[in-house]
Parts: structure tokens; sequence; C-alpha cells
């Protein structure tokens, strides 16, 4: 097993990752199935990135986010629904992973970003 291939299954299971960041049960065992792996082996081709497949998830999940409640075009769109929108449904548990992430809730991010 080469490092080429393993760059190969990480790139196709970060595209599925970024494809399906809007399904709330986007989790590990979903994204090996989706690119045909087995759970242990998605694991360790995030290991050798020094992250994990939830850590990808998770950062990919708050960059969408963070992108929404800086663009004017969402402005009105409510903070729970930008959370929803990337796979958060739970508003509580959206705001509390985006502050710990960004260091500042969701709303106040807005507002400073916005004006």
């Amino acid at each position: 097993y080469n490092d080429e291939t393993a760059q190969a299954r990480r790139a196709a299971a970060d595209a599925y990752i970024d494809a399906n960041l809007a399904d709330p049960a986007l989790a590990p065992a979903a994204v090996a199935a989706g690119v045909f792996v087995s759970l242990r082996h998605l694991h360790r081709l995030y290991a050798m990135t020094g992250t994990t497949v939830t850590e990808r998830i998770r950062h990919a999940r708050m960059q969408r986010c963070q992108d929404d409640l800086c663009n004017p075009a969402f402005a009105a769109v409510p903070v729970s629904a930008i959370g929803a929108r990337w796979g958060m449904p739970d508003a509580a548990h959206f705001s509390r992973a985006f502050s710990a992430h960004f260091d500042c809730p969701p709303a106040a991010y807005r507002r400073r970003h916005l004006g």
C-alpha cells in the first residue's frame, strides 16, 4: 500500500465529506461506506495526516457556516438555519461547536463581519 494510493483514498473521502456536509447523519461509518473502505482503514488514512475523520467533518462544516455567516446574501437567514443547512440541526449544539471552533458565538461572529 503506497502513499499515493493513501492520498487518493483520502482525497475521495474528503470529496465525499464535502458533498454530504448537509446530512446530519454524516459520520465516519457513512464516509467509509461511501468510499468503499473499512472504517478502520478510513481512520488510519486520516491518522496519517494527524487528524481524525470526525475533525475533518467538523472543520468542513464550520468553514461552510463561517462562509454563510459572512455572506450578505445570508444576512436575513437565522443562525440556527445556517447550522441546519450544514448538517447541524440542533441550534444549541451548533452554537457550542461554532463557539469552540472560532472563540465566538455565531450571532456575534456574524455581527462582527457584516456590521
